[in-house]
């Protein structure tokens, strides 16, 4: 998988999901002041994350820390290099 079709799916789930606009989905769009997410709406990103690429995500400080498209692109992407070489 390459990083556009990484960002693709990222998107397409999330906006399935949070019935969010694609054209407002951008690495730089903040999850909460930008797309109207809230603290439990990150609780079902992760379900959708670990569904859309088949593995898990635990709570860690790295999930705490996501704030923007950006750095769910960034997390998932170092989740899938760790799969990888694993």
């Amino acid at each position: 998988m390459n990083e556009q079709e990484m960002i693709d799916l990222i998107n397409n789930a999330l906006a399935e999901e949070f019935e969010l606009e694609p054209d407002d989905m951008t690495a730089e769009a903040n999850l909460y002041e930008d797309l109207g997410l809230d603290s439990l709406d990150a609780v079902d990103m992760v379900v959708v994350l670990e569904q859309a690429f088949g593995f898990k995500i635990r709570e860690d400080q790295a999930v705490r820390e996501i704030r923007t498209l950006g750095d769910i692109y960034r997390f998932v992407a170092g989740k899938l290099q760790d799969q990888a070489e694993n």
